[in-house]
């Protein structure tokens, strides 16, 4: 498969939408994307978006690329042209019918599809993307798995899609996570900041097919340095209920001989 981003899980990466209000410690998108924020002025005059309210919260739907000036005075494109406001790339959706080879593509890294600040009809809209280009698996992910289940009860996420994959990102042993027995579901423990014993009966009995583990990464003082014996009870787990697990790359010099790169 022809590799597209540096997120090691996956092939590639699609944003139909950017951006969050989850206000989420440990954050690499927001980092990026208000470093790369802003768009021209004369983009703006050309109307070449919509402005949406939602919840309280500003929203914005992009329905063809816009620019922006780099303090140097170069024009590129603007990635995030409302910085980490959430924000709907419409001209993005058939993205993945160009793409003939098949790939395992997470779905908005750079944004939380499922946050209670996305309206159902943008959640809609990428489903209805995805399943133009089936060659394809997609992976979702959010820290709002309650959402899933307000989907799932509304008739709203397509169940017969073999092809669609729901995570949900676990930063701690606590944390609720989504599963069900008759779609794709994953856990993301990354980073991970503490011992993580994983509940056999719901990974056996409930559907979870995949766990992803990885450390803290960058240079935050006070950064979390996982111990070997917090992802070995993850391995062993996984192990007993045959699921595949995935280290990140971040993990490799800890686990040494341990180390595995499982996809389901």
């Amino acid at each position: 498969m022809g590799k597209t981003t540096k997120i090691e899980t996956f092939d590639a990466s699609v944003n139909f939408a950017t951006g969050c209000t989850n206000g989420c410690n440990f954050c690499y998108a927001q980092r990026i994307a208000e470093r790369f924020a802003g768009f021209k002025d004369d983009d703006r005059n050309r109307r070449r978006f919509t402005v949406t309210g939602y919840n309280g919260e500003n929203i914005y739907e992009v329905t063809t690329p816009m620019d922006r000036e780099t303090k140097s005075g170069e024009i590129q494109t603007a990635v995030y042209p409302f910085g980490f406001s959430p924000t709907f790339h419409t001209y993005r959706l058939e993205e993945p019918q160009a793409w003939t080879e098949p790939k395992d593509i997470f779905v908005c890294s750079m944004a939380d599809l499922f946050g209670n600040f996305i309206p159902d009809e943008w959640i809609q809209r990428v489903f209805k993307a995805c399943e133009k280009a089936p060659q394809h698996r997609y992976f979702f992910l959010t820290k709002n798995p309650k959402r899933y289940i307000e989907l799932f009860n509304n008739g709203l996420i397509p169940k017969e899609n073999d092809n669609f994959w729901f995570g949900t990102s676990v930063p701690t042993p606590e944390t609720e996570y989504f599963f069900r027995d008759d779609v794709n579901c994953f856990l993301s423990i990354e980073p991970i900041h503490d011992d993580f014993p994983v509940d056999d009966k719901p990974l056996k009995e409930m559907g979870i097919k995949w766990i992803i583990v990885g450390a803290e990464t960058g240079n935050r003082v006070g950064k979390v340095k996982p111990k070997k014996e917090w992802v070995q009870h993850i391995a062993e787990t996984c192990k007993r209920n045959a699921i595949p697990l995935f280290m990140k790359d971040s993990l490799e010099s800890l686990m040494k001989n341990e180390f595995v790169q499982e996809k389901p």
